[in-house]
């Protein structure tokens, strides 16, 4: 017996009679959360999740169940944003396994008092909130989640970039099949077509379109799966995307090929079975490719923070994660660390890397009294710096959510692009009707050959490029982009870019590398390569590197390092 909550067996272990009837359970917390939902009425809930199952509410550890860890002092400075007197917090949630899911996440979140926006990203699990401090707290927050069976903890890009790493794993996977079946079923289509010329036994013709049909069930059914599935979604929440169109062009074609052997005797298109969905899958992939790309990038961006900084305090030093760093306390900086915080030189003298912040490509001198700014990196030199903003509200941990955001941020082409895929994969449906009605009473043609006409109109018309490639353009644009150094603040401003005619630069090495090199060079008596790039190879200045770089490149005599 399923349990009316999770859909898990065991539903015999609770039994209740109501108004709809006999309801079984499988623990306390499945009823529990069955009547809460009930209570919002939520009960669309069950008709979103179809037959997907859920973990039950009562596995969540009971250790977690606290809620006090959220609304503590540390974790406000690190995870919490506020701006017009509202904060922002971001929390991964644990659960999630459908758009169900995500609905009753943003409902059940989006209700509750003093709750402004709730927005939850499928892809990545990510739920940024904006609420009123007064009224409610992230405390509150999470113990509403967890009274309906997920569970959340503090939002951490490692956390995606572990999502889109079991994604492409799973693409993959589907797709090495698809391709494996593909190719076979190739080899034995030119077989089967070579047979038709030269004369082809029977039964060597069955045994061929066996092997085919062996072949294109598992690419239907197993690699075509993710089709059905997003189709299925799609269209309980009333929407027709290009999943349904392969889902539908390819089950009508495998159905037909079955029919074609088992009852008409004319020829099957396994191998046209196959084709839909590697081709289409390999688009799909290149998408979740591209995406952990973005993810990637900004990875490498976190990973420029030191795990530590070091503490002045009472005279001694001390390795302190930022998150400890408070506003008045000194920090020391030595050469080749990035600075993390924004503060004031206190004592010392350094020259500055400022080319992720400004894009100067020469090193600025800072002394005692000199403003820094969270990002720049010493190159040279001691400093002891007094932090002016903690770490969450420094220049560095802005520009990584700037990136984060513009990331998860859909500009206008693209709810432009959805909106009308979504308005062409119903007109495209409704043509492949008329179309099979057309060929049938206005051309008098079979219905076999009528229905394969149909598939092909539903086939060659996907919105791949609609629908795939203009959020993958955004993502690849922005991802790119990051790389050189270029932050957008939203996506939408690719879309201005586009538009532009005059680009203005304010800056000298702004189009160069931005990097000293050395250009021309003049051997003396006894040069001694090897003792000069011992002695500059691990300083950090831009100078030392320039010249350590042209040496390690046999940019002077071979033998002389």
């Amino acid at each position: 017996m399923r349990c009316d909550h999770c859909g898990l067996e065991g539903g015999e272990a609770i039994k209740e009679s109501g108004a709809a009837g006999e309801l079984h359970f499988c623990c306390k917390g499945c009823q529990g959360v069955f009547h809460l939902l009930h209570d919002l009425k939520l009960e669309r809930f069950y008709d979103l999740k179809g037959f997907n199952t859920l973990e039950q509410p009562s596995a969540v550890d009971k250790a977690a169940n606290s809620t006090s860890a959220f609304d503590s002092e540390a974790f406000a400075k690190r995870f919490i944003t506020q701006e017009n007197g509202l904060c922002t917090v971001s929390l991964a949630l644990e659960r999630i396994h459908c758009a169900a899911c995500v609905w009753l996440n943003e409902k059940v979140i989006g209700r509750l008092e003093g709750v402004a926006q709730a927005d939850i990203n499928f892809t990545t699990h990510k739920a940024k909130i904006r609420f009123d401090p007064e009224r409610i707290t992230v405390g509150a927050i999470v113990g509403a989640i967890r009274s309906i069976g997920y569970d959340a903890a503090p939002y951490d890009p490692a956390l995606a970039e572990n999502s889109a790493n079991r994604e492409r794993k799973e693409y993959y996977t589907r797709l090495v099949i698809a391709v494996f079946a593909t190719m076979n079923v190739m080899w034995l289509a030119v077989a089967r077509y070579l047979g038709l010329f030269s004369g082809m036994d029977s039964d060597l013709a069955q045994v061929i379109y066996l092997a085919e049909f062996c072949l294109a069930t598992p690419t239907l059914f197993y690699s075509g799966w993710i089709f059905y599935r997003g189709g299925y979604f799609a269209l309980k929440n009333g929407f027709v995307t290009m999943d349904l169109l392969v889902a539908t062009g390819a089950s009508l074609t495998y159905i037909y090929s079955i029919y074609a052997v088992l009852i008409a005797g004319s020829e099957p298109y396994f191998d046209s079975v196959t084709m839909i969905i590697t081709f289409v899958l390999i688009g799909k992939f290149l998408e979740v490719k591209a995406k952990k790309s973005a993810v990637d990038t900004l990875d490498s961006l976190i990973a420029q923070t030191p795990s530590e900084v070091t503490l002045i305090r009472g005279g001694e030093k001390t390795r302190v994660q930022p998150e400890a760093i408070a506003v008045g306390d000194t920090i020391e900086v030595v050469a080749g660390e990035r600075i993390v915080f924004d503060g004031t030189v206190k004592n010392g003298e350094a020259a500055l890397d400022m080319a992720s912040l400004t894009g100067e490509s020469e090193p600025i001198g800072v002394r005692e009294g000199s403003q820094v700014l969270g990002g720049a990196i010493n190159t040279d030199g001691v400093l002891q710096i007094v932090v002016s903003k903690d770490f969450s509200h420094s220049a560095f941990r802005s520009i990584i959510t700037l990136l984060e955001e513009s990331l998860n941020a859909r500009p206008r082409i693209e709810n432009l692009a959805n909106s009308l895929s979504r308005y062409f994969s119903s007109t495209i449906l409704s043509i492949a009707v008329l179309t099979l009605l057309g060929w049938i009473f206005a051309g008098g043609v079979p219905f076999d050959r009528a229905l394969m006409i149909a598939v092909s109109v539903i086939v060659i018309a996907c919105p791949c490029a609609l629908a795939l490639a203009t959020p993958i353009a955004a993502v690849i644009g922005t991802s790119r982009a990051a790389k050189g150094h270029i932050l957008f603040k939203a996506t939408r401003h690719l879309e201005t870019m586009a538009q532009a005619k005059w680009l203005l630069l304010d800056k000298t090495g702004t189009l160069t590398y931005g990097k000293p090199q050395v250009i021309s060079h003049e051997l003396f008596a006894g040069f001694d390569g090897a003792a000069l790039l011992g002695l500059i190879g691990t300083s950090a200045h831009p100078v030392s590197q320039a010249v350590a770089r042209f040496l390690r490149s046999g940019g002077v005599v071979a033998r002389d390092i």
